[in-house]
Formats: structure tokens, sequence, C-alpha cells
């Protein structure tokens, strides 16, 4: 894949020199503070042109998905986004999948590093359906951005109205030429349902979510106009933000990613994702087993977290950090960093995935590399998630009533 024209513009940083996660777009463009709230303020685009864009063509495209993956999307309408999860036999997440249909082919956003198994596992799966799923990678890319005035608005409703409308309507009239002035059909928009609970789904966290104005969008755009948006950015036409900016504002809003908080062992109730990635009512899919027992009968073993980072130091954990906890005068190993940055307001912040029984009020130290870092936990999903079916306890055999 060619390298993005994004990197040729002025203080462009690669992402490959912070992490491979984000290789090969701007990690940021020298302030990533100020790029934050640009972002947020929906001012601003981000180069998410290492994403990985499939599409499954065919008749039976979304029962066939349906069968297969924790969310109910049978159902889904033209300019309607979902996300689902495929997972392994015993409930752990192989791949996390973003979701939009046009009426006539379904859209995948799927990490650059799961494209091929993904693609894969697809093409396995296929049998006699009516189903055509391809990497269109080398034809088109992926483009981030908050609602706002570079973003369009996050009704479906409006997709639909304007799905056949004129040449010249516009998604959103204050938008970039580039984005703003072909019709809805040409750019299928990811808006990310997080953190909305979605029909279906159940969430762990209490209390207000700071996720409530996560309003993160996901524009499907023809490979070659990534240069005609470099350009604009480059003639000050186009605000621009990094990865970082972006990343910082996800973990801010406790928003799972597949690349940075999932391993082999993660199962959707970990991370909270059961609000947007399963249906807990739907007909058979692979792990269902595993999905329903935990969230009826058990509990997750592991859970995430925010962690709100001492700053003293001005370090920064990486993913992978260990996350420790002091007990009974000895330094032990309860868990591991997925994700962090340093936020416009908040602060050095993390998510980390730490065993269930983790004492919440405990104050947790994380090793960034070599240094000390004590960290405040805020918690996600709390130790007693998990256990919803209301099963009376049967009585021991013997065991005497009064």
């Amino acid at each position: 894949m060619d390298a993005s024209p994004f990197l040729d513009l002025p203080g462009a940083v690669d992402g490959a020199r912070l992490g491979a996660v984000d290789a090969g777009v701007p990690a940021h463009y020298g302030n990533p503070i100020l790029e934050q709230r640009r972002l947020q303020a929906g001012d601003a685009i981000v180069d998410l042109s290492n994403r990985s864009v499939l599409s499954i063509a065919g008749a039976d495209r979304l029962s066939w998905l349906n069968s297969m993956s924790s969310q109910l999307v049978s159902s889904l309408a033209p300019g309607q986004s979902s996300e689902t999860l495929l997972l392994d036999p015993n409930g752990h997440i192989e791949h996390a999948v973003h979701l939009i249909d046009d009426g006539e082919t379904l859209w995948l956003i799927v990490e650059r590093g799961d494209a091929d198994a993904t693609l894969e596992f697809l093409q396995k799966m296929r049998f006699m359906l009516r189903v055509e799923p391809l990497d269109r990678t080398p034809e088109f890319a992926v483009i981030g951005a908050f609602a706002g005035r570079v973003a369009p608005e996050r009704s479906e409703d409006a997709y639909r109205d304007r799905k056949h409308a004129p040449e010249s309507a516009g998604l959103d009239t204050a938008a970039p030429a580039s984005l703003s002035t072909r019709p809805a059909d040409a750019h299928p928009i990811w808006r990310d349902p997080w953190p909305q609970v979605v029909s279906g789904g159940h969430q762990y966290a209490t209390g207000e979510h700071p996720g409530t104005d996560y309003t993160w969008t996901e524009t499907i755009v023809p490979r070659a106009e990534l240069t005609a948006l470099a350009e604009q950015a480059a003639s000050v036409d186009l605000s621009v933000a990094g990865a970082l900016a972006a990343e910082a504002l996800r973990i801010a809003a406790w928003r799972p990613r597949f690349a940075t908080e999932v391993d082999d062992r993660t199962i959707p109730h970990e991370l909270d994702w059961l609000r947007t990635a399963v249906h807990l009512n739907k007909g058979c899919y692979r792990g269902q087993e595993t999905v329903a027992k935990v969230h009826n009968l058990g509990h997750p073993p592991r859970r995430l977290v925010m962690l709100h980072l001492d700053g003293s130091d001005a370090a920064l954990p990486a993913a992978g950090s260990e996350v420790a906890i002091d007990k009974a005068g000895e330094r032990v190993v309860i868990g591991r960093v997925t994700s962090s940055a340093l936020h416009y307001d908040l602060g050095p912040i993390a998510l980390a995935v730490v065993k269930r029984s983790t004492d919440p009020a405990a104050i947790l130290h994380v090793d960034a590399d070599g240094t000390d870092v004590a960290a405040a936990q805020q918690i996600i999903v709390p130790p007693e998630a998990g256990a919803e079916a209301n099963v009376p306890r049967i009585p021991r055999l013997g065991a005497v009533s009064r």
C-alpha cells in the first residue's frame, strides 16, 4: 500500500515511531493537545487509511453474517450502522467489525492487522450462500471525525432521505468539499453506537458515562481522494488531527478497540462491550454459550478500568505495561495497560484490564519503562458484573431448614 499523503503534511509524525498499532498514518502534527480540542469540536479529521475496508455483496449477506456473529444484523437498514464480534467456540473475541450497509453491499471496517484473518474466516464460511466477501482496501480508505462541521450527522433518517438526492446535495454544507458535495450513498459512513445500550445489549458500567458526547464517525472514501484531502489540509482549508488525539478521546470515553484492548483471552463482558456489539436474545452463533453463561450465571474473570495516572514524573506507560498492587508487603501483578494517552483535560490516563478480584479502592502501580507510576482506578466493569439471572440457591442435601 502506498504511503499516506497525510504523512507529507508539515509536522506530521508517523505513528510507527510510537508503536505498531497506528503505523502508516500521522500520530500527530506537532501539537496533539490542540488537535484533541479541534477534533472533539468537530473541526478536524483523522487519517485512518491504515484501517482495512472489506465488503460483502450478495442477497444473503445480512442473514449470513447474522448467523455467525454476536450482533443482530439481519435487518440492518441502508445507512444504519452497527458493530459485531466474531467469537471462537469458547467466547473469546477473534475479530471486531464496524458495519454499514448501503442496500446492496455490506461494508466492513476492520483493523489492518486483522483484515487477512477476518477475510479468510468469511471466505471459509461461504458454503452455497449468495455472498461475496472481498478486500477493498486498495480501493478505499477511512477518514475519522466527530459529528460536527466536518462530519455528517448521526441520523440514519437523514441518510435515507438524502440517498436518492441530486448530486449537488451535501452531507453537511459546512464540510470540506471532497467530503460534503458527494451524494450520501457515495460515502458509506459508520456512526459509532458507543456508548448507547443498543437493543438486546446490556451495560455493566454504572452512573454517568463519560462517552455521552462521543459522536465518532468513520467515512469510507475512495483511496484516490486522500491526496485531495491532504492538499486541502496543506492549504489550511481543512483541519487535521493525528491518531494520538483520536486515541486520547477514545480512552476518555472508555471505548474498547480491538487492536489494543483485546488479547487471546478477552470475552466481551470484560470490556463492557455487551452494550453495543452483542445481542443477548438473538439466535445461535459461535461462542454464544459462553456469552450467555457468563452474563447470566458467572462473572467475567477480568475487568476493564480507567486509570488516572500520577503525572509527577511525566512518564506515560506503553501498552502492555504491568499493573500491580501492594499486597502483604509484596508487589503483585494484577493486569496490564492496554492504551494510554495524555488528555487535554484529564491529564495522563490509561485503560487497563485487571483481575476481577482487584479491590476497586486500591491504588495501583504501573511500570512505565522502569518508572513506578501510581494510578487511581475509575470503575468501568464492576467486580460484581454478570450473574444477571436470578437463580434461587438450592439447599444442600441433608441441610436442616428452620
